[in-house]
């Protein structure tokens, strides 16, 4: 699509190199996220097309996760979208976050730290605060629920553990996994990350409660700590 630039309508693009009629013929996978907005904004402006449109949106809200964290009213004021286009590009996004948690109707089990982070990594690596979140299990290690302990600005003086392990008591909870997330992308643990590890991991044992990970989301990545033997190498 060399010529793409040149083109301000969609009409323009030959048929066979249009958005829609790709994703009909080779699957939605193909495209790229621009191409995908494109078909949700069916129709650019004077001079630029959808899919263009649909860069300069990436471009402004520095790609897909800023644009889910931007507003409806940030979206709605970009110029040619209005607040037609920017409710769907919002459902559009919730859609796929709601996907992203959605449970069947067996409890989903965690096996990996893989699975653990696919429960929470598609919203929490768009969130702007800071986040600490519990996964309770139960002895089979099927997921109980997901609990939100903190959010903002953290650090270990700030995390009272009694408050942390409150929601896998009363769940009656078997075990927890410890999560949270860096808002600028880098889930490198730090040393406060690693020294509250072994403090949960102490208070785990005395209650009889098992931490089988803490993991660091970032932007489009995480980190165990479990698996890199940081906090949990005396356990």
């Amino acid at each position: 699509m060399e010529s793409q630039p040149s083109q301000s309508r969609i009409k323009d693009i030959q048929i066979l190199e249009r958005p829609r009629e790709r994703l009909a013929k080779m699957g939605a996978n193909v495209l790229s996220t621009a191409e995908l907005l494109a078909i949700l904004l069916r129709v650019g402006v004077e001079g630029e097309n959808a899919i263009q449109l649909g860069q300069r949106l990436l471009h402004r809200f520095n790609g897909l996760a800023g644009l889910q964290r931007a507003s409806y009213g940030e979206i709605c004021a970009q110029h040619g979208i209005g607040e037609a286009k920017a409710a769907q590009i919002k459902a559009a996004i919730d859609l796929g976050r709601r996907l992203a948690s959605q449970t069947s109707s067996e409890r989903p089990v965690v096996h990996s730290p893989e699975d653990a982070a696919d429960l929470v990594q598609y919203e929490m690596s768009a969130l702007e605060q800071e986040h600490l979140r519990v996964i309770l299990l139960n002895t089979r290690n099927h997921v109980l629920g997901i609990k939100t302990i903190y959010q903002g600005s953290l650090n270990s003086s700030q995390v009272r553990v009694g408050e942390l392990f409150r929601p896998a008591i009363r769940e009656n909870a078997a075990a927890i996994i410890v999560v949270h997330n860096h808002p600028s992308g880098d889930p490198s643990p730090s040393p406060d990350d690693v020294a509250i590890t072994k403090v949960i991991i102490e208070a785990g044992k005395l209650l009889d409660i098992q931490v089988l990970d803490h993991l660091i989301i970032g932007q489009g990545r995480f980190i165990s700590l479990n698996r890199r033997g940081l906090g949990f190498s005396d356990s």
